[in-house]
């Protein structure tokens, strides 16, 4: 019990619509509704190289040598950051994985030769171990690029890929992020993706090439070429390639309502109509892997459903290679947990991903086999599968002969290339008066806070899993795109002007404002609607409108949004997605030379309906109602004008909508949250005050600058009036949060250092950060980052957090924060013991 304790609240006054009201009771679905008929689906096959004579006969005399322990180490997979390479002595593990947020030594930007030397690391510690020697495959998520290391090429993201319909510009970029990701040391990428978003609200959106499956399925078999080259009898991949794994299979962009590891709703001619994509054309040109989603089929979660997993991708899709799951998403099937799931292998997963959960799932496995619970011919049959793939992967082989070559990581004609899919990417959307292609010589005025910031262009999966945090010395080598357009227009005579503000002192001849979506990944980047909420980009450009200034608007996003008043105040606006480290390929577009001739002329066209209001309905190509405010396939250029008509500001939605993760950002509490203080004698809701207090003084409120003027909050806390913080409203879902070990982060300034015990709560579950808070030198703003767990395991119901934030203590203190909001774990996140 915290009794006498004053506290500050922040709290959710109503949550995003899904959350306030419970969803309607879903219908139970008979197993059946989500059982695949192998007749109905296309036919497909590995290639014949897949199991040539020799391959197949080596494999075989290794089953015969290997015993039950090693054959069950090849069926899981490690993170390695909760595996070590001594652990490779005792555990006969066959996989490790660099996950979105896991790097040597927890250094999100370690050097890229701090890579080189801990796969070398795994891999000796893996031939020392005594047995039959079988080689690690180690995967890592290169999706734009090899997003993961500091200086290697970061392409554009498949969003923007899609927009430039170039199967053989898409080959050239799996070559060139084959190789970077082979010098440093891993054999594996988990792409190409051929997920088809058809709700814009999911987070992932950005990761399919497009809302129609065309797109995808001219992409695959290049892109898995690309990688790997082609399959052939007898002969290992050629240096200098990886293995690829097709993904995530199946229908992860269909989810109902766009959220992530949801459920598709959908017949089985939907799935194979839209959702089976690219798979074909990948298992045809001889992708080694495919990873099972997370996600569900009429109720039925792929990961156990072996009519998807056995019957359809072993049968008509004669898929050779081996399955992986996605993270831990084994343990999200009925009756199992991260550390034990024989059903996921028994429907047709080959090898489990268990990035922090391998040691238990290893010895649970090992026990089923065992027992039966698992046949050992489906032991065999997996490993023969992960075997084979290693061997066309060329691990058996003795040397790597580019490994350590980092020379090619960001390698000049790289760049190039990326600069290239840039150029390619980018789609037009109005062009009005000419003020495209902006003259050469003329003088510019560059504005928006996303001008010169490679992270917010690069987006997620960018170093870190939500790609914030990032730095433009983060991305050596690499071009904001200010600096590419102040280059351009240097070298043409003319001068540009950065101003984030869009303040000037000389008048421009026209503005290029950059603005846009902040990164984010997976569900953290879930939205309820298609509306662009920041206030600040639009002001900006009406500003710039009423001075008369010709304006051109630069939007970064990792979907299709709602943007219609910022076109309005736009002479122009393009869409350039997610472009990446080479913004100089916007400033190839978009500034021509000095006599105002285009250098590179516009020719992407959208692989996304572009929404015509914010609600967010599904909005897809040939479905009932389609009406688009700009349709599939859309695209002007200079070569092909067109006029656009003001748009209707009419968003569809109500003016504030709901923010799952975002409490207290930019100097103000995000709708619908809402601040509080109580203490004994009740409770004071806080608006728009500057200075406010508890009914009984218990703890007092005033505003203090911290990043921006006005944007934190200070709480001083006396022992008069008694109390206890409070949060109304909700309830919102963050289990998932949890799962993917994303943190509570706040900015916070001791003041005065707590007389009395001080605990930081979410819900039922408070941790005393006393020592923590006491050991901070006063007046010094400090971050702290809290794992979402760390409040489950003190008692927390994370699936439906009523009170996302609460700092209280009984006695006296005076502490400041400010920046509330959920982040990442970028190892660097503390876990507080739970409060008495």
């Amino acid at each position: 019990m915290r009794s006498a304790a004053s506290a500050l609240v922040l709290a959710l006054a109503a949550g995003a619509a899904w959350a306030q009201t419970p969803p309607p009771e879903m219908p139970v679905v008979a197993a059946e509704a989500a059982r695949a008929d192998p007749a109905h689906w296309p036919r497909a096959a590995s290639p014949e190289g897949f199991t040539d004579a020799a391959t197949e006969a080596f494999i075989s005399d290794l089953l015969g040598r290997m015993t039950l322990e090693e054959k069950v180490g090849q069926l899981i997979q490690a993170d390695i950051a909760s595996i070590r390479p001594e652990d490779l002595l005792t555990w006969p593990i066959g996989s490790i994985l660099a996950g979105g947020n896991s790097s040597p030594g927890g250094d999100e930007r370690a050097p890229a030769q701090a890579w080189v030397d801990l796969a070398r690391a795994f891999r000796e510690a893996n031939a020392a171990r005594s047995g039959t020697p079988i080689p690690l495959i180690y995967g890592i998520d290169a999706v734009h690029g090899h997003n993961n290391v500091v200086g290697a090429t970061i392409f554009p993201h498949n969003i923007g890929l899609g927009a430039a319909r170039d199967p053989d510009l898409i080959r050239r970029i799996g070559e060139a992020t084959s190789l970077e990701v082979a010098v440093t040391g891993a054999d594996w990428t988990f792409g190409p993706t051929l997920a088809v978003p058809r709700d814009d609200r999911w987070g992932r959106t950005y990761e399919g090439f497009g809302e129609d499956p065309e797109i995808a399925r001219s992409y695959a078999a290049p892109l898995t070429l690309g990688l790997q080259g082609p399959i052939e009898a007898g002969r290992p991949l050629q240096p200098g390639r990886i293995a690829g794994s097709a993904k995530h299979f199946l229908a992860d962009g269909g989810t109902a309502d766009g959220r992530d590891q949801g459920d598709f709703i959908g017949t089985e001619q939907e799935l194979i109509g839209i959702h089976l994509s690219g798979y074909p054309q990948a298992i045809d040109a001889g992708v080694l892997s495919v990873m099972a989603s997370f996600s569900s089929w009429n109720g039925v979660k792929h990961s156990g459903n072996h009519s998807i997993l056995t019957d359809v991708l072993r049968g008509p899709l004669g898929f050779q290679g081996f399955v992986v799951s996605d993270w831990n998403a084994h343990g999200q099937l009925p009756g199992c947990s991260n550390e034990s799931c024989p059903d996921a292998v028994n429907a047709g997963i080959d090898m489990l991903m268990a990035p922090d959960s391998w040691k238990p799932l290893y010895e649970n496995t090992l026990a089923q086999v065992r027992a039966g619970e698992i046949p050992m011919s489906r032991v065999e049959e997996a490993v023969r599968r992960i075997l084979r793939a290693k061997v066309k992967a060329g691990l058996f082989e003795p040397d790597r002969p580019l490994e350590g070559q980092l020379e090619h990581l960001g390698a000049p004609e790289h760049r190039a290339l990326a600069r290239e899919a840039v150029r390619k990417s980018l789609v037009l959307l109005k062009n009005e008066n000419g003020v495209l292609p902006v003259r050469g010589n003329a003088r510019v005025l560059v504005a928006g806070t996303a001008a010169d910031d490679i992270g917010q262009a690069s987006g997620g999966w960018t170093l870190t899993w939500q790609g914030t945090g990032n730095a433009n010395a983060h991305f050596p080598n690499a071009d904001s795109i200010w600096t590419g357009i102040s280059e351009a227009v240097s070298e043409a005579g003319g001068q540009a002007v950065l101003s984030p503000d869009g303040d000037w002192q000389t008048r421009p001849d026209v503005a290029v404002v950059v603005f846009g979506e902040t990164p984010y990944a997976e569900f953290q980047g879930d939205i309820d609607t298609l509306d662009f909420l920041p206030e600040e980009p639009l002001a900006v450009l009406r500003r710039l409108q009423a001075q008369g200034i010709p304006t051109v608007s630069v939007f970064l996003s990792g979907r299709p949004m709602w943007v219609n008043p910022e076109i309005n105040a736009s002479d122009a606006f393009v869409a350039a997605w997610l472009p990446g480290t080479e913004g100089a390929g916007i400033a190839d577009v978009l500034i021509g030379d000095s006599e105002g001739r285009p250098r590179h002329d516009f020719s992407g066209t959208l692989g996304f309906s572009w929404p015509g209001d914010a609600t967010g309905r599904p909005l897809n190509r040939g479905e009932p109602g389609y009406d688009p405010q700009f349709a599939y396939g859309y695209g002007l250029s200079y070569a092909r004008p067109a006029a656009v008509d003001q748009l209707s500001e009419e968003s569809g939605v109500a003016a504030s909508a709901s923010s799952v993760d975002m409490y207290l950002v930019d100097g103000r509490v995000t709708p619908p949250w809402s601040l509080a203080l109580e203490d004994s004698g009740g409770q004071t809701r806080v608006g728009n005050e500057r200075l406010v207090a508890s009914p009984r003084g218990g703890v007092r409120m005033t505003v203090v600058d911290d990043l921006a003027q006005e944007s934190g909050r200070r709480f001083v806390f006396s022992a008069e009036g008694g109390g206890e913080a409070l949060i109304w409203g909700g309830p919102v879902d963050l289990a998932r949060q949890a799962n993917g070990e994303m943190a509570l982060s706040f900015r916070y300034r001791v003041d005065q250092h707590p007389q009395d015990r001080l605990t930081l709560g979410l819900d039922q579950a408070t941790l005393d950060v006393t020592e923590l808070f006491g050991a901070a030198p006063p007046g010094e703003w400090r971050t702290i980052k809290v794992r979402l767990s760390c409040f489950r395991d003190a008692g927390a119901d994370l699936s439906a957090v009523e009170r996302p934030f609460q700092l209280a203590t009984a006695g006296t203190a005076a502490v400041s924060v400010s920046e509330i909001r959920l982040a990442s774990n970028e190892s660097d996140t503390v876990c507080p013991a739970a409060a008495p």
